[in-house]
């Protein structure tokens, strides 16, 4: 195997930057956990991106860490999540993340080719939403073969619009569900797009609340691998253009298996706990790192270019989740 230093050190600058912004977000997620290191990494990667880090010399390295580092962070999920959790919440908590998924994803694809946007865009809004955020993103863009631009764009979008929801929510939960537990940590495990929106929404309630939350999450999360297949399968059978014939000789890409794979090993042998809390913090390094440099690769004034439309479907997705949620939570007795 030929090892090639030269591109090596030709990433180094970008994925320099994009390690630098991410620890700067760290630092400022634990002033300001209510935004959280992920959404600022992605805002402060776009104020860069688009006034002093403009050097085309910066884009292999925050190519890779915008594409790799976001794969191998959703094979590490695998080891923070368990098929076990699903009990806890009971065959009502079950029926309602299965529900909320469905509309979701239903709902956010009919909305994006409403708008205008293209099969794939819709598809990972879709995903992104209903799953976990950038992760899921980066799951299903190369298994469908999205563009970095338009992930990068769908990826902004769900942050921000994760970020909206994570300070309005729990207040919401409080003024609709008052002291049930349950129905509060179902409403925000259930809808906000990213496990750092989920912990920390939860947090400005109490620590009970983000127990409970994090079980709606996780199981949605466990549904990643459904996702990505179902997806992958769409798109293969529509006939895009664009679509890489995905080649995989597996039947779901590698990443998704590696996140499966871990998941079962997780559920069912005595791994040490260590490994769940490396695994989650390795994570969300990568995710943060990624982030950034999807802000420092992002063309902000052609994002705002279609800003209309763009802030028509994040209302539009975020709507949708609130209100089939209280809707489902009313119906299911949650």
């Amino acid at each position: 195997m030929n090892f090639d230093t030269h591109a090596v050190r030709r990433s180094l600058p970008g994925l320099g930057l994009a390690f630098l912004v991410a620890l700067l977000a760290k630092g400022l997620g634990r002033l300001l956990p209510q935004l959280g290191a992920p959404t600022l990494a992605i805002l402060l990667g776009i104020l860069l991106g688009n006034t002093i880090a403009k050097a085309p010399g910066l884009n292999r390295g925050t190519k890779f860490a915008e594409s790799r580092l976001l794969e191998y962070s959703v094979v590490l999920l695998g080891l923070t999540v368990t098929f076990q959790t699903i009990g806890q919440m009971g065959w009502r908590g079950l029926v309602y993340v299965l529900l909320m998924m469905t509309a979701v994803i239903t709902g956010a694809y009919w909305l994006g080719r409403r708008l205008g946007f293209g099969e794939k865009a819709s598809l990972m809004m879709a995903g992104g939403n209903a799953v976990c955020g950038s992760s899921a993103i980066g799951a299903i863009a190369p298994a469908i073969g999205a563009d970095d631009e338009e992930k990068g764009e769908i990826i902004t979008l769900v942050n921000l619009l994760g970020t909206v929801m994570m300070l309005t929510l729990p207040f919401l939960g409080v003024a609709v569900f008052g002291d049930n537990l349950l129905a509060k940590s179902a409403l925000l495990g259930g809808t906000l797009q990213s496990v750092g929106q989920v912990v920390a929404g939860a947090s400005l309630l109490s620590q009970a609340t983000v127990n409970y939350a994090m079980l709606f999450k996780i199981t949605r999360i466990i549904m990643l691998v459904v996702v990505v297949t179902l997806f992958t399968r769409k798109v293969q059978h529509s006939g895009t253009a664009s679509v890489a014939p995905i080649h995989h000789r597996l039947p779901i890409p590698w990443y998704v298996l590696g996140f499966l794979l871990l998941c079962v090993a997780n559920s069912f042998l005595p791994l040490p706990a260590v490994l769940a809390t490396a695994a989650h913090s390795v994570s969300g390094w990568f995710e943060t790192i990624a982030l950034a440099a999807i802000g420092l690769r992002l063309d902000f004034a052609k994002f705002m270019q279609q800003g209309r439309k763009f802030l028509l479907y994040g209302l539009g997705v975020g709507g949708l989740q609130t209100g089939t949620a209280l809707l489902l939570l009313s119906l299911l007795h949650l």
